[in-house]
């Protein structure tokens, strides 16, 4: 049986500015910490697609920017990109694209991808230009140092952060054990919408 790690010491509720897969409903949410030009987080993008599809409807999904910006010096501007995708309503094509192509997050690489997507471009170039959503990374990366995170892909099940230094399974223990428990005590889930 895996044990969590520690619990998380600030309140890990998702909000209306979160990126979320999946229902509210869900009985396991899992939010991850990323940054899009690490290597580790490249691994773990491919091994949540599979949680999210073992899971399904048990599984909510939430990815939050923590680009490591000393060992990776494009992490932060791809977030930005994916912010400026989301607010057309096209985050999660970009978040798979970044992903996909983590040698290739240079700024005409960025501008390359929204063109793929089909953003309106005059708009990702006006809202990169003037970092809009740069607020939004840095406020994601001071609520993830509140959460004792220091390194990418930091996980929390249900609003506790497990290791998955050493291997992706663990999250897949910790997201199983977690459902066994509920099913044996009937406990509602953790986390919380914020209305």
């Amino acid at each position: 049986m895996i044990k969590p790690e520690s619990p998380a010491p600030f309140p890990a509720r998702v909000s209306q500015i979160d990126h979320v897969l999946g229902s509210a409903s869900a009985k396991i949410t899992l939010i991850e910490y990323g940054d899009f030009e690490c290597t580790s987080c490249g691994q773990a993008y491919h091994a949540v697609k599979i949680l999210l599809n073992r899971f399904g409807g048990d599984l909510r999904f939430v990815f939050r920017h923590f680009p490591l910006r000393l060992a990776h010096p494009h992490a932060e501007l791809a977030a930005e990109a994916a912010e400026t995708a989301g607010a057309q309503h096209k985050f999660w094509p970009m978040h798979d694209l970044l992903f996909e192509n983590q040698l290739h997050l240079k700024e005409k690489n960025l501008r390359s991808y929204a063109e793929k997507l089909e953003l309106d471009l005059l708009r990702y170039d006006q809202e990169i230009d003037d970092h809009t959503y740069l607020q939004r990374i840095q406020e994601s990366i001071e609520n993830g140092t509140q959460g004792n995170i220091r390194s990418t892909p930091a996980f929390f099940v249900n609003g506790v952060l497990h290791d998955v230094s050493f291997d992706l399974e663990r999250l897949d223990l910790a997201i199983a054990s977690e459902l066994a428990h509920r099913a044996r005590s009937k406990t509602p889930p953790a986390i919380h919408d914020i209305s």
